[in-house]
């Protein structure tokens, strides 16, 4: 079957009832980069790339309300499908949905904050190379898509860097601590680390989200302190989101395993410090990847994603939908086009005002 003719298909189940949730994802992703526009055309290599963005995602169950951001394909009558010779189209017969914006505002940068322990401050950009910095027998260099502290000689005196990231910024590049352990920032984000691990225990402290490698050392557990959680690596690779804005501290395993707060995880397990589930991994790492992956998150949640990212205040006017929203959208547009995607669903309205953005029904 060509790829024209499955997402034929999957059209099909959509008016039928039948489409399972990875293929929702599938035209959910479709319409997020290709659908902006009321006429837009895809051919066999842009089927091809949507295809691979999705494949080995984990499908999740439909929740019970939630708006999807693409047009409700079910209404027939709104919707005209043709194949062409080589491309696939969707026409949209409907009104397009209008952002009152004074000003735009252009997504985040990669860039990223080092603290040395006298003070000094490093910024940290892809163009970053060479050495940064020497403290004591620890070389600093900048270089082969990393950031690495080289023990060059034994070390005994331990001092503390600390990683961070404004709003508005993600790190461009692996930090690879002393062990060889990589670890990736988010948005407002801090990391404290020991220029070396000397100790019984490798503890390093966060604030905001990071994706962390570890390198395993039995004899040498690493930990991961927040104000809520320890999160000890059993040989491992982990995200933690411990945004203070955010009502819990969340840590999603994806390989090996982890004990939070001596609560033992599996790959595809995630847990607030108390309880365990079972969550697609992929949507907590999509940042690392360059997207935003939102699963049946209200607009207050997503906002405050958008806020961190594109380094904007939020106000909210009125009664305020909490449905569910879930897209898959690159962290590379404008705000005005993710905030376009979201007023498509009929629930939620937006005014941009410098770097403020209002939110109503």
């Amino acid at each position: 079957m060509t790829r024209k003719k499955q997402f034929l298909e999957l059209v099909k189940k959509y008016q039928n009832g039948t489409l399972s949730a990875e293929e929702r994802r599938l035209l959910d992703a479709w319409y997020n980069r290709y659908g902006e526009e009321s006429k837009d055309e895809l051919d066999e290599a842009g089927l091809a790339e949507t295809e691979s963005l999705l494949r080995g995602r984990l499908p999740l169950a439909p929740p019970a309300k939630i708006r999807r951001l693409w047009p409700r394909i079910a209404a027939a009558a709104s919707i005209l499908l043709i194949l062409s010779a080589g491309a696939f189209l969707i026409i949209q017969k409907q009104a397009k949905p209008v952002i009152i914006a004074q000003h735009d505002i252009a997504p985040g940068h990669n860039r990223a904050t080092l603290t040395l322990a006298g003070g000094k401050q490093i910024a940290l950009t892809k163009k970053s190379n060479g050495t940064l910095a020497v403290q004591g027998a620890t070389t600093i260099i900048a270089g082969g898509g990393a950031v690495t502290y080289t023990i060059v000689d034994k070390e005994n005196m331990v001092s503390y860097n600390t990683l961070s990231t404004a709003r508005g910024e993600a790190s461009p590049f692996p930090l690879v601590l002393a062990d060889g352990t990589k670890v990736w920032l988010n948005a407002q984000s801090k990391l404290t680390f020991p220029t070396v691990f000397n100790g019984k225990e490798r503890i390093v402290e966060l604030t905001g989200e990071a994706y962390f490698e570890v390198k395993h050392n039995a004899a040498q557990p690493f930990k991961v302190k927040t104000a809520n959680q320890t999160v000890e690596d059993l040989g491992t690779a982990f995200n933690v989101s411990a945004y203070i804005d955010e009502k819990a501290t969340l840590t999603t395993l994806v390989e090996g395993s982890v004990k939070v707060n001596n609560k033992v995880l599996k790959p595809g397990q995630q847990t607030d410090g108390e309880k365990i589930t079972e969550v697609n991994t992929s949507q907590y790492l999509a940042w690392k990847n360059g997207d935003f992956d939102f699963e049946n998150n209200d607009i207050r949640t997503i906002m405050r994603q958008l806020g961190r990212w594109y380094e904007m205040d939020v106000d909210y006017q009125g009664t305020i939908s909490t449905d569910g929203f879930s897209s898959l959208i690159s962290r590379q547009h404008n705000i005005s086009s993710v905030l376009k995607l979201l007023e498509r669903t009929g629930g939620v309205h937006f005014k941009i005002t410098g770097r403020r953005v209002t939110v109503s029904q």
